[in-house]
């Protein structure tokens, strides 16, 4: 399978004061591949309960965490911790992976099917290069 092509879609909220981005796959925002994948799966709640990441942590969340997981995702309301997609983040020499998705607030549920989602390292690198922490909207 080719690997994914990803951007980010940044987008800044003048009421929280913060710059956020959300990861788009091959085109298509990450928010909506997890809104269709947990509404097919009948997950309650599911449908625009997940927003974008601060771009300040982006940069170091998405070249392989520390922690066994990292924030994909936050939560629709701009607090990440509220409502998190986790996903594991490896990085290799030459691809990047996404996978073994979790919402950590409702651990009974199956993302088995969601992903994996790879990427080529040079591509991958370039986009997370191209956020600026300090961007203006």
């Amino acid at each position: 399978m080719a690997p994914y092509r990803i951007q980010f879609d940044h987008q800044r909220h003048v009421d929280r004061g913060v710059f956020d981005v959300v990861p788009r796959l091959d085109g298509t925002p990450l928010t909506e591949l997890i809104d269709r994948f947990e509404t097919r799966a009948g997950m309650r709640p599911a449908g625009e309960v997940y927003g974008g990441l601060n771009v300040r942590r982006v940069h170091e969340r998405f070249h392989g965490a520390t922690d066994p997981k990292a924030a994909v995702l936050g939560c629709s309301c701009g607090d990440e911790g509220c409502w998190p997609l986790l996903a594991r983040i490896t990085v290799t020499g030459d691809l990047v992976v996404w996978d073994d998705f979790e919402q950590p607030h409702r651990p009974e549920r199956d993302y088995t099917g969601f992903g994996p989602f790879r990427f080529d390292r040079g591509q991958y690198d370039e986009a997370v290069r191209e956020l600026s922490p300090d961007e203006e909207a």
